[in-house]
């Protein structure tokens, strides 16, 4: 879980030479912030201001993002579900939620846990609520392990070793109608082979190739509402269309009574799927 993440806030603290909370009598706004909304933290600013959404990287000298840390976001799919807008439109979220999480002995702290998932931490204003769509607050278990992974951050390293951070993944998908295995390498994001920004360069698991494969579903299952909506001009009209009305009101209410200030990231849905349109058969 990321460090800035309200959940592991006791762990940064006493990371630190002095654990004493940091005084945040005066949160200053960030320059994107809207005037008149709570501000956004820095994941390791303001360590006594506990309960409330932070922003990631969380390192101070980072350039800043309105991207939250992993446990505030995880707090947000205790309501909307796993799924994202994109495949909401194709899958009921009613059965698709966390049912437990597993946390490191190591780094697991009760008290900050419960502060930031349960129903007697921040989410407790939404405890048994539901909306309509198959959306309700399903609050997860918090499971521990004493197993330590391979390149654990607390592992053993040897004399003159050190963990570093990678700019390279891989992913492998199973396939029953292709062979082999699809596979893919992404360096920064980007597949390796291709330059920035090209569409060409997109993953598997970007957000525009699952509106492609959403909209190939729709076409080949010939489900006209749902092909109509996911054959819109941009991206933002997709997911503000009216089949999503339920999974919008469940996140603006959960933002409201218990991510209070969770700022929107907007400004980069003005794009589409592909050149041209996918024709239903």
């Amino acid at each position: 879980m990321n460090a800035g993440g309200d959940a592991s806030m006791e762990l940064t603290m006493a990371a630190q030479e002095d654990a004493t909370p940091w005084d945040s009598e005066a949160l200053p706004l960030d320059e994107e912030t809207p005037v008149n909304t709570q501000p956004i933290l820095h994941g390791r600013s303001y360590f006594s201001a506990l309960g409330t959404v932070r922003r990631k990287p969380s390192r101070p000298d980072a350039p800043p993002t309105l991207s939250k840390s992993c446990s505030d976001k995880l707090s947000l799919a205790q309501c909307k579900s796993l799924l994202s807008s994109i495949s909401s439109l194709l899958i009921s979220p009613s059965s698709l939620y966390l049912t437990s999480l597993t946390l490191p002995t190591s780094q697991h702290s009760p008290v900050a846990c419960t502060r930031a998932f349960s129903t007697s931490g921040r989410m407790s204003p939404l405890k048994d609520r539901k909306w309509d769509g198959g959306y309700t607050f399903k609050p997860f278990e918090i499971q521990t392990t004493k197993h330590e992974f391979r390149y654990s951050r607390r592992q053993a390293l040897g004399e003159g070793e050190k963990l570093v951070a990678s700019n390279i993944a891989a992913s492998w998908t199973s396939s029953r109608t292709q062979t082999p295995a699809q596979t893919e390498v992404l360096i920064g994001g980007i597949l390796q082979g291709r330059k920035k920004f090209d569409v060409l360069g997109a993953s598997r698991a970007s957000r525009r190739s699952i509106w492609r494969l959403a909209l190939e579903i729709s076409a080949l299952v010939a489900v006209p509402k749902i092909y109509q909506a996911l054959n819109a001009g941009n991206y933002r009209d997709v997911v503000q269309c009216d089949y999503l009305e339920a999974r919008m009101k469940a996140k603006a209410e959960t933002k409201e009574k218990s991510l209070k200030n969770w700022v929107m990231n907007k400004g980069d849905e003005e794009w589409g799927p592909v050149d041209a349109k996918i024709e239903r058969p």
